[in-house]
């Protein structure tokens, strides 16, 4: 038989990796010593510990005698020929075994002598397997094994813990690690090792461990243990006071949020009812547009769509570019112009159509829009049908970061900065350009602008179109939150005035100020009563009183002039 290359000297134990670790003990002779060995291996992280346990427990693998004499262990893979042989792969390195050539070497197991083993060395394989996940290099995998273990309270696997703590680089980590190991003492029968864990416990005040102190309190009250009821006592009251300030912040933030995505919304609406006068009510329908544009943006960027032509039912394919990888993340990207655009130009639109004929007539306007809000509905259920579409989110708005237990979600992140970017812009455009000045003076004295030379209906047309277009960048933040369907705007329409008229009918800033106010105030209400339903209409009877106070807003445009 063609000799195998020689698996060299056997390395010093302390360099050992696993697999060579392995090797010794299936060549050890003693099984205590043999447990011992596989012992050593609690804590690593290779990932080849498992499947040599599992290939050692179905008996798999064996010991070839070398012709030089050494012995070495292999694991014997892939399917069997026609006589009976296998693939041998030695444990040592994973490597294929091969003869002085070159060539694999295929052996049959019943020619071989194979590792045996019993049921006290297959305990010890599982107490290494149980733990494997504790050195593991992903840390998520890390994490979830250091609280699984902690949270078991099993002293035997303390000893683990200890020795990954030492060793353990990552600092959350570490702090699960201190958790863990003060969970597993908090069961200890020592009175004064209890109190040791509780002390830690109070210092880290993680909420997971809540009910665990809570019953080691109980435990010690019934076993009349004042000192550790105290201890106990501190250590909930630290982990209480903890989810308090977390709480309170990541309302903050929730508020944020939701008043930013608000502002979006109202942003829109502010100039075109608040700059304009013109009560839209199809502007629901303008978010509904920017929120189908990025759907259809994201379908173009992949294997494209298909979709229905309302009216005379013609099926259409929409081609898409196959893109993948960060090139087809990018569509999010691409979505925000295209989603402002569409909106934009559909608003214009409307403004030509019916708008322009309205001005100065409040309830017309309502009415018309209104009917427009209904075609538009029907004619997205037609084109998309009436279930919603999903639209996924890309992966660099998907996650989200932990600071002092407060979590915050990337795309609502996203959704504050752009939220100030866009009143930023606004602010610009309206009082920084010459587009800027002419809306402002149309909207304050239309006829007088006339008079001036301005073309009052281009800049009407243009007004309406940048109105529409931001209720569209709404869409396409929204788009995130949630899925989109025909009739998602009107979920947007009554909070949108609502926001527009406390903050004072004409003030952009107004807008801003009675957006973040009522989404702060709609946040707070429901964590405080635990229930979203109560918490609107609360928001809405405060909205009602305090426009019976001040019925022209927080801030009420001044002029001497306006229509």
């Amino acid at each position: 038989m063609p000799t195998p290359h020689a698996a060299g000297a056997e390395p010093t134990r302390q360099t050992d990796t696993a697999r060579q670790t392995i090797v010794r003990a299936i060549l050890t002779d003693d099984d205590a010593q043999k447990r011992t060995i596989i012992g050593s291996l609690v804590g690593q992280g290779d990932e080849a510990i498992g499947e040599l346990f599992t290939a050692w427990r179905q008996d798999s693998l064996f010991i070839y005698a070398a012709p030089d004499g050494a012995k070495v262990p292999v694991e014997l893979t892939g399917d069997k020929d026609a006589n009976g042989a296998q693939t041998a792969v030695k444990v040592i390195d994973g490597a294929p075994l091969v003869d002085v050539v070159g060539h694999p070497i295929r052996l049959v197991g019943t020619d071989l002598t194979a590792v045996e083993h019993d049921s006290r060395l297959r305990l010890a394989m599982k107490n290494v397997v149980d733990l494997l996940d504790l050195g593991s290099p992903i840390l998520s995998k890390r994490l979830h094994a250091i609280q699984t273990i902690g949270f078991a309270q099993k002293p035997d696997k303390l000893p683990a813990l200890e020795a990954r703590s030492r060793i353990e680089t990552d600092a959350a980590a570490k702090t699960e690690l201190r958790e863990a190991i003060a969970l597993i003492q908090l069961a200890d029968p020592d009175d004064a090792v209890k109190l040791q864990a509780l002390t830690v416990l109070r210092e880290l005040h993680n909420s997971s461990s809540y009910d665990v102190i809570k019953a080691a309190r109980t435990k010690a009250d019934a076993a009349a243990k004042t000192s550790v009821a105290k201890a106990a006592d501190a250590a909930l009251t630290a982990i209480e006071h903890h989810k308090s300030v977390v709480n309170f912040f990541g309302t903050l933030f929730r508020g944020l949020s939701a008043g930013s995505i608000l502002l979006v919304v109202a942003l829109g609406l502010a100039i075109t009812f608040g700059l304009m006068g013109v009560i839209n009510m199809a502007h629901g329908e303008m978010i509904t547009v920017g929120a189908y544009a990025t759907y259809i943006t994201q379908n173009v960027f992949g294997d494209g769509m298909n979709f229905t032509l309302p009216f005379i039912r013609v099926a259409i394919h929409l081609p898409g570019l196959h893109l993948t990888g960060w090139t087809y993340q990018l569509y999010f990207v691409a979505a925000i112009p295209i989603g402002f655009v569409s909106a934009a130009l559909v608003g214009i639109l409307l403004e030509r159509s019916v708008i322009r004929f309205l001005y100065r007539r409040p309830l017309e306007s309502l009415l018309a829009t209104w009917g427009v809000s209904l075609i538009l509905q029907q004619l997205f259920k037609l084109t998309f049908g009436s279930n919603n579409v999903n639209v996924d989110s890309p992966v660099y708005l998907s996650s989200n970061w932990t600071f002092f237990d407060i979590t915050f979600d990337w795309n609502r992140v996203f959704v504050i900065g752009f939220a100030a970017v866009i009143v930023f812009g606004v602010w610009l455009a309206l009082t920084k350009t010459p587009l800027g000045l002419l809306i402002r003076c149309v909207m304050q004295n239309r006829t007088m602008a006339a008079c001036m030379g301005v073309r009052t209906e281009r800049v009407n047309m243009l007004t309406f179109g940048l109105g529409s277009g931001l209720a569209g960048l709404a869409g396409v933040f929204v788009t995130q939150l949630g899925t989109v369907g025909p009739s998602m705007g009107q979920e947007y329409i009554v909070d949108s005035f609502m926001t527009v008229v406390v903050g004072g009918v004409g003030s952009i800033f107004g807008t801003v100020v009675s957006a973040l106010g009522i989404g702060m105030a709609d946040q707070s209400i429901q964590q405080i009563l635990l229930n979203p339903v109560l918490g609107k209409i609360l928001v809405l009877v405060a909205i009602i009183l305090f426009l019976q106070w001040r019925p022209t807003g927080l801030f009420a445009a001044k002029s001497r002039s306006l229509d």
